[in-house]
């Protein structure tokens, strides 16, 4: 592994790989606590119609899966904000949708396509640079909103109610929680796909909860957590030339297996 550092594909796939757990990580832990994981799913299965305009109007795929993930976090928080019993009608809904427009502007497009498989497993070793300004920024926007936000964020995770009642916008924050959360699904569907991508953002964060009392904690421990496993599945995968993406929740996976037995064992 180590002589594969000279190459800038590699190093490029190391630092994608850091800035997605960390950011995996903190966003993670919100949808946790927020029993947002569905809803996650959901955004990213959603995200492929983006993938497949982009495809078929020859746009960047990182914007098309952007403005679409988002628009279904926006649509989602205004269907299930007052509505929580019906959420999971809604979100199945959007899922569905979003993955038959994906599916049907890939068959529109003439010519050839692009591997559109890797973005069902990931393809972190194809990542550019303009990918990691894109991964860069938007972990640099959620550290902030979290550093300045993280007193109502949390009031609205734990307590929506007595948050409502201390004058917190709790619209505000839902909604921003999951726009958050759609655009860090998008950046880790280049690292592990739209497939793997929920067991990426809950495996670290299951380990961290029981190894922390706040969310602040939880929120680093599970972005540590994560780009360990994240650099241990890369080198996996190199040495036995295996899907990144795949040798990543795997590494994961079994890393839980062992927790959960030490963890009882103790």
């Amino acid at each position: 592994m180590i002589e594969a550092l000279g190459y800038t594909f590699v190093q490029h796939a190391l630092i994608a790989g850091l800035l997605v757990s960390l950011a995996a990580g903190i966003i993670g832990s919100l949808i946790v606590v927020n029993r947002m994981v569905f809803l996650a799913g959901g955004i990213a299965h959603a995200s492929y119609g983006g993938i497949g305009m982009a495809v078929y109007f020859s746009l960047p795929i990182f914007l098309g899966a952007s403005v679409f993930a988002v628009a279904s976090a926006l649509l989602i928080a205004q269907l299930t904000l007052h509505k929580r019993h019906r959420i999971d009608t809604f979100i199945g809904l959007i899922w569905a949708v979003g993955m038959a427009i994906g599916v049907v502007f890939v068959d529109l497009t003439p010519g050839y396509h692009v591997d559109l498989m890797s973005y069902l497993f990931g393809s972190i070793l194809a990542v550019s640079s303009s990918d990691l300004y894109f991964m860069g920024a938007l972990l640099g926007l959620i550290v902030l909103v979290v550093l300045f936000g993280y007193r109502s964020i949390l009031a609205v995770s734990y307590d929506s109610e007595y948050a409502r009642l201390r004058g917190i916008p709790v619209r505000f924050f839902y909604t921003l929680i999951l726009i958050l959360s759609a655009l860090t699904v998008v950046i880790a569907i280049k690292v592990v796909g739209l497939i793997l991508v929920i067991a990426m953002l809950t495996i670290p964060v299951y380990i961290a909860e029981r190894l922390s009392n706040t969310l602040w904690k939880m929120m680093i421990i599970s972005g540590i957590v994560s780009a360990l496993f994240t650099l241990a599945g890369l080198a996996l995968s190199y040495a036995y030339n295996l899907t990144s993406g795949a040798s990543i929740i795997l590494v994961s996976a079994a890393s839980l297996g062992v927790f959960l037995f030490l963890y009882r064992k103790g």
